[in-house]
């Protein structure tokens, strides 16, 4: 059984990502907004603090896509999840190096 309320990106809970609500129109400006001030907050986090990060991070991608052929789930949301993750995980992994 997933956690609903865990936060898997910034703000942005797993029931918003799989879930009806809020519709797809809506969460493209969510993840927009979260993933800029997420980046933001790289700068002032240490290179120890940003590998935990990262395999946080990963952790949540792997929550997410636990059940990602479940026909009941959203599929452009978790879609979208991944690519504003992914974009996450790569400034991660940039700051690191």
């Amino acid at each position: 059984m997933l956690e609903l309320d865990k936060k898997v990106f910034g703000n942005i809970m797993t029931k918003e990502i799989i879930g009806s609500e809020p519709p797809i129109s809506e969460i493209k400006n969510i993840f927009e907004k979260e993933l800029e001030n997420l980046l933001g907050k790289l700068k002032l986090i240490s290179i120890k603090d940003l590998e935990n990060l990262l395999e946080q991070q990963k952790i949540c991608k792997k929550h997410i896509n636990t059940r990602p052929g479940a026909m009941a789930l959203d599929q452009p949301k978790i879609e979208m999840f991944n690519d504003y993750n992914n974009k996450y995980l790569e400034k991660i992994s940039e700051k690191i190096n």
